[in-house]
């Protein structure tokens, strides 16, 4: 890209980042220190606005840059995507929003180790959680460095990896000075700029076609080389067995795994009660179900606009597909129209990625300081010091996902996202279900349960075409693949669920009937919930 795109879009980049940077500090001067303001943001939030900071932490770039990539280069393949990313919603709204509010406080594991021997539990969980967020930051971490190589004209790795280090850095800000209630108002601001970002660039794509969505589909089928089969499942994920298992295994990650990300479990517990939690879901599913469908127009508007040859070319996975459907519709490179709409879409791009970074550390520091170190230490730790852990944890984290998204900046985004919902669908989902609806479960079954899910997910993915032995891999020149599918949920998430199953089965300590009626009245009415 020339510097007419470079100027407005870096303006608008560091408006953004001046704007957060304010909410950030008029928050850190006004808050109390506790464990309840860092965490939750003193519960304090209306449905509506931790709904629209819930849309505003799903809402990621996986779903803005490599779901359109995805529909731009596979067509119908893609669509899983933003059918599983959906969907899963439901589950979230029928069996866990409400009853996590009520038994949880601040994480996932005080819902687990409210039935069970804490230490374990906390321990095994917390580590589940750390994993599930750093693998989703790397996904962000690929997409800011993506824009910013876009941004340059493709010729700028250093500052690809500076961006990485740069997004890194900020988001250990938001979280140390910030918390929840700062990571809360960005999310809110980030929401309605993609929104409003979607939906201009989705009006401009069916202006182009007359309102005619068949007219779309038939232009996009015609400039990808494939035809009719384009439309039609197979061209990612058909052809041989294996592929077929893929397409499986991806949709089993995306439908369960949402309810099992620690940064969206984490924004529960921002609201005062759980009904509030329910309406909060329940707005989040109205303006994550209007941006999926607007994916779907914007990644058939870029095959047909665009043509996937030139967003391949531009970058492999398909990462830039919609800033160069911005680009076309703003009346091409050389025009003032297409450098201020390009420029506009790369900074909503880059605030998505800010925003969700920031959440998803918040949750993972929380994890260290609330789950892993308090349950290491002998004595209980007090809040305000397991505050200072966590934000500790949180450069931590950051180091590791600067480190990793450098690693991993070939990789579509929203395929990274895919292997994060399968290790959270695989360790966390069925420790969470069984804590709340199997009234034998057994601290060795919870832990069980975690690690069962964990260590083969991750060992999979480590096993997998992912990683080596193919053109597409992190390490192309070695081959140690002997896992044949690329996302390995179809093999761990049972593995999670049976783990729980015989870690309890065969524990020697008896389920303890009386926590259980004691959870089970809490999550269904809410008496004693924090």
């Amino acid at each position: 890209m020339t510097g007419d795109h470079q100027t407005p879009a870096l303006l608008l980049f560091s408006g953004f980042v001046a704007v957060t940077l304010g909410i950030t500090t008029w928050v850190s001067r006004n808050r109390r220190g506790s464990a309840e303001e860092f965490y939750a943001g003193g519960r304090l939030f209306s449905p509506m606005e931790n709904g629209f900071a819930i849309a505003g932490d799903y809402m990621s770039a996986a779903s803005f840059l490599g779901i359109s990539g995805l529909i731009a280069l596979f067509g119908y393949d893609g669509l899983l995507y933003s059918v599983g990313f959906l969907v899963a919603w439901l589950v979230v709204l029928f069996l866990v929003a409400e009853l996590v509010r009520n038994c949880g406080r601040f994480t996932l594991a005080d819902v687990v180790a409210a039935r069970m021997s804490e230490r374990p539990v906390r321990i095994a969980t917390g580590t589940s959680s750390v994993t599930v967020s750093v693998l989703y930051l790397v996904a962000q971490m690929v997409g800011a460095g993506t824009l910013v190589a876009l941004l340059l004209g493709g010729d700028g790795e250093a500052a690809q990896a500076w961006t990485v280090i740069g997004v890194g850095a900020l988001m250990v800000v938001y979280v140390s000075l910030g918390g929840m209630r700062a990571t809360t108002w960005i999310q809110i601001v980030k929401a309605v700029l993609l929104m409003g970002g979607a939906i201009a660039l989705t009006v401009l794509v069916l202006v182009r076609f007359h309102g005619d969505f068949d007219q779309l589909l038939r232009a996009a089928a015609d400039r990808s080389g494939h035809g009719g089969a384009f439309l039609a499942p197979g061209l990612k994920y058909g052809g041989d067995w294996s592929a077929r298992f893929d397409f499986i295994s991806l949709g089993l990650a995306l439908v369960l795994g949402t309810a099992g990300l620690p940064h969206i479990l984490s924004r529960f517990y921002t609201v005062p009660t759980a009904l509030a939690a329910r309406r909060s879901v329940v707005w989040a599913i109205g303006l994550i179900g209007g941006f999926y469908l607007m994916t779907i127009v914007l990644g058939f508007g870029a095959a047909a606009i665009v043509g996937p040859e030139a967003v391949r070319g531009s970058n492999a996975a398909g990462n830039t597909a919609v800033p160069l459907l911005a680009l076309d519709l703003g009346g091409g490179a050389d025009s003032t129209g297409g450098t201020v709409l390009f420029a506009i879409v790369a900074a909503i791009a880059f605030a998505t990625i800010l925003a969700v970074v920031a959440g998803i550390t918040l949750a993972s520091s929380a994890s260290v300081a609330h789950d892993l170190y308090a349950s290491l230490r002998r004595k209980r730790s007090k809040p305000r010091c397991e505050v200072a852990v966590a934000r500790t944890a949180a450069v931590g984290i950051g180091m590791v996902a600067i480190a990793l998204g450098l690693l991993a900046r070939d990789l579509n985004v929203a395929f990274l996202v895919g292997l994060a919902f399968a290790v959270a669908a695989s360790a966390n989902l069925p420790v969470l279900l069984y804590s709340l609806f199997w009234r034998n479960f057994t601290t060795r079954g919870a832990v069980w349960s975690v690690y069962g899910g964990l260590v083969p997910s991750v060992v999979l993915v480590l096993l997998s075409p992912v990683v080596s032995g193919s053109a597409d891999s992190l390490f192309p020149g070695v081959d140690f693949q002997f896992f044949p599918l690329q996302n390995p949920g179809l093999v761990s998430i049972p593995l999670g669920f049976l783990a729980g199953w015989l870690g309890s089965v065969t524990s020697a300590e008896p389920p303890d009937e009386a926590k259980y009626a004691e959870t089970e009245v809490r999550s269904l009415t809410g008496a004693g919930a924090v």
